[in-house]
């Protein structure tokens, strides 16, 4: 598939234009970052991994009504998306504190919630993507009352369905990143649609037997056998690389 010239090179992307107008190819990196880019790294084949699980994801999600950006995969690493215009504002969503949420509050990481808590982030790597209330996200015109509205009620769905999916391949979904971006169609009517990618990148995942890590915390954290743990998860979803795992070193596709 013609990918056109390079629009963005993000931390663990790359964005091409698309064969079409409204599209865009979208690159999976082996780049790892860690703690808003100080800490950098490579985990081998997780661009190859990390493409293949967040189109199954999104593929399941749409399956239930979730509208997203994707369209289809291309190859190993890339896949075709529909061009959005990103609503600057990252959507964290919460079952067992970790993280941040720990740090911050001082509860224990393994904490079960009370309730699914929604979180919102301002998308901003200069200013290390600081917590918001949805008074700063409507004030500012980030996205307006009914865009949040709809915006909360997509997140939590999505949670509901990805909670009961990987419960159901012996993996917790602790937290997880959500971004969503507008789409406007040829008579300017527009849509808000998940966008950017659902992957242990941006997803907490821990062993509902064992509490083991098996998302991108293995890297934050030094913990090891990072590149392992998102076979793992492939694994258990049932969609390793065809052909196994070969092509995880893959640096020809982009040049």
């Amino acid at each position: 598939m013609a990918r056109g010239r390079k629009l963005y090179e993000g931390k663990a992307k790359v964005l091409f234009a698309g064969p079409e107008p409204g599209t865009i190819i979208q690159y999976f990196k082996d780049d790892a970052t860690a703690f808003n880019n100080v800490k950098k790294g490579t985990i081998t084949g997780k661009g190859v991994l990390n493409n293949r699980i967040s189109e199954y994801l999104m593929t399941k999600l749409m399956e239930i009504g979730i509208p997203t950006h994707f369209l289809k995969r291309i190859n190993m690493r890339e896949q075709l998306i529909r061009e959005v215009e990103i609503i600057p504002v990252e959507i964290i969503v919460r079952n067992i504190a970790a993280g941040s949420m720990s740090k911050r509050l001082g509860i224990p990481e393994g904490t079960q919630l009370p309730r699914s808590i929604v979180e919102y982030c301002y998308k901003s790597d200069e200013l290390g993507d600081p917590l918001i209330a949805e008074e700063h996200i409507t004030a500012f015109g980030w996205a307006s009352p009914q865009d949040l509205d709809d915006i909360l009620a997509m997140s939590l769905r999505v949670n509901d369905f990805l909670s009961g999916l990987f419960a159901g391949i012996g993996i917790k979904l602790v937290d997880f990143k959500l971004e969503y971006g507008r789409i406007f169609d040829e008579n300017g009517e527009m849509r808000i649609v998940l966008a950017d990618e659902i992957s242990p990148d941006n997803c907490r995942l821990w062993d509902t037997t064992t509490n083991e890590k098996m998302d991108k915390d293995r890297f934050r954290r030094d913990l090891g056998n990072v590149a392992e743990a998102y076979q793992e998860v492939a694994r258990r979803l049932g969609i390793l690389p065809e052909g196994g795992l070969q092509d995880l070193q893959g640096s020809d596709t982009l040049q």
